[in-house]
């Protein structure tokens, strides 16, 4: 009884989602059915499921391979921008010195950037999540920045008062009070790795979300293009919704 209590709140939370989902494939098919429209421009979404199902152990093959590359993108990203946050914030040289760095290897296209790597690395994995790694860092390390500096004088001026390190304030003040505003910038970072990883894949591979997709638009085969912008909506959702999860699971002291 007490496990089926607790996992009402996540199921009622869910349903309403699932009922928008129903109610945009009902109308999706009914859009595409009802006013005939052409399935070269827009296929119903009956259609669309029926030739994902045709290449269903391929399409998983692809959403697997994705999914490992996207998640070692957003972790060694995350870590990276974190730590390059706490430096910045308490090394103002540091910050002088390589932040307008950071924000130069921003303006940098991802497309620029993914050639490059893929050059020096090749068709490789680690290729792949490097340029997740790259879409990933900037806004964490931003954020944390953002969060540390964001922390409140006065009580950083109380604990000192009473003998405290700046290890004891960094660890019990400061990073604490700046988890809300990184956890932001990791719900961000874990979309725009996913961007990272499929692009990356665009430059070649044998197996990946982005060569599938590569692949139905030189063939134009639309029907295979929605069924994998499906895929990737799908896997996007669901990374954004475990790093939400352990959001509000372990940062319970945010503010919503």
């Amino acid at each position: 009884m007490a496990i089926a209590a607790r996992l009402r709140g996540p199921l009622i939370g869910l349903r309403r989602p699932v009922l928008t989902m129903l109610a945009l494939a009902v109308l999706w098919e009914g859009i595409a059915r009802g006013f005939d429209v052409p399935a070269s421009f827009f296929p119903p979404l009956s259609v669309v499921l029926a030739d994902a199902w045709s290449v269903f152990p391929y399409l998983m093959r692809s959403v697997g391979r994705t999914f490992v590359e996207t998640t070692l993108g957003f972790v060694t990203g995350s870590l990276f921008g974190i730590f390059c946050g706490v430096v910045f914030a308490y090394s103002r040289g540091l910050e002088r010195a390589l932040f307008p760095l950071f924000v130069v290897s921003q303006t940098i296209p991802v497309i620029a950037f993914g050639a490059l790597i893929i050059i020096w690395f090749g068709n490789t994995i680690l290729a792949k999540v490097i340029i997740a790694f790259y879409l990933t860092f900037f806004p964490v390390t931003v954020n944390t920045h953002r969060g540390l500096l964001a922390c409140d004088p006065q009580k950083v001026s109380l604990m000192k008062s009473f003998g405290a390190s700046e290890w004891i304030i960094f660890t019990r003040l400061r990073f604490p009070s700046a988890l809300p505003v990184i956890a932001v910038a990791l719900r961000l970072g874990i979309s725009l790795s996913l961007i990272g990883a499929i692009v990356g894949e665009w430059f070649g591979d044998t197996v990946g979300l982005g060569v599938m997709l590569i692949q139905a638009m030189y063939t134009e085969a639309v029907p295979r293009l929605w069924a994998l912008i499906l895929a990737c909506g799908l896997l996007g959702s669901a990374l954004y919704a475990v790093v939400a999860f352990f959001e509000r699971r372990f940062i319970w002291w945010r503010q919503d």
